[in-house]
């Protein structure tokens, strides 16, 4: 899979890209990052990309024209069937597990990093999704970038040794993850659930599960409404809630 980032800042990049399980697909060439500076595609010598606002106000707002000369660019260098342009903004839809599934069904994603007090709203009109991390403010899109690639990277075939760890995480189906635990089996005090030391691979699922829906229920019972549950899960959310 490859992603094109436009940004004004391609050397922020320079250390994420290289650490960890994104860092080693990326060496192995199942992932491919290319980074574009915006400000070389600028029209005038000073390669200017921003400007203070029509009708006055504070900041200065990101011009259309290097923008959209960058998008057209990088257009003509994708060869994917299946290309996705997305501008990161506060403005657009929240990126949740389901949308990152559906991002990785791309070949190719270009994404647009936001920044200073805005964008030129004509730029919209070049792009195919927009979309937010947050509700809360950065400084400019490149962090809400590095998000996009590692939740999307992740999911592609031969990034992640495991497969059956991705189904296991948070969100992966609608719930937060169960409590996991390693060696030793007792810490000052805190012992490994005896279920998890039986071997009895049933139990263990069973446990795990009802974990997962406390869990869920205790800290974000608003993703049981998306959840997908058994008649089974609904039943032990009952219980749990008449006892509360």
């Amino acid at each position: 899979m490859r992603f094109h980032v436009l940004t004004l800042f391609p050397e922020f990049f320079s250390s994420p890209l290289r650490q960890s399980i994104i860092g080693r697909a990326i060496e192995k060439g199942i992932l491919t990052v290319s980074l574009h500076n915006i400000r070389d595609y600028a029209e005038d010598k000073h390669r200017t990309v921003d400007d203070t606002p029509y009708g006055g106000g504070a900041g200065m707002v990101l011009k259309v024209e290097p923008v959209v000369n960058c998008l057209e660019a990088v257009r003509k260098k994708t060869t994917a069937d299946k290309t996705l342009t997305i501008l990161t903004t506060p403005q657009g839809v929240r990126l949740e597990q389901k949308l990152v599934e559906k991002l990785a069904e791309y070949q190719e994603l270009i994404i647009l990093c936001g920044r200073y007090e805005g964008i030129d709203e004509r730029i919209r009109a070049f792009v195919d999704m927009e979309l937010s991390i947050g509700d809360y403010i950065l400084t400019g899109g490149e962090i809400a970038s590095l998000v996009i690639i590692d939740s999307v990277g992740r999911l592609v075939p031969g990034v992640v040794g495991e497969r059956d760890s991705l189904k296991s995480e948070s969100f992966a189906d609608g719930l937060l993850e169960y409590p996991q635990y390693t060696r030793p089996v007792e810490f000052r005090g805190m012992r490994v659930p005896d279920v998890l030391l039986s071997g009895h691979h049933e139990r263990i699922r069973e446990w795990r599960r009802r974990e997962s829906l406390k869990r869920t229920l205790e800290r974000r019972p608003d993703l049981l409404e998306k959840a997908e549950l058994t008649e089974e899960d609904r039943r032990f959310i009952k219980e749990l809630t008449e006892k509360d």
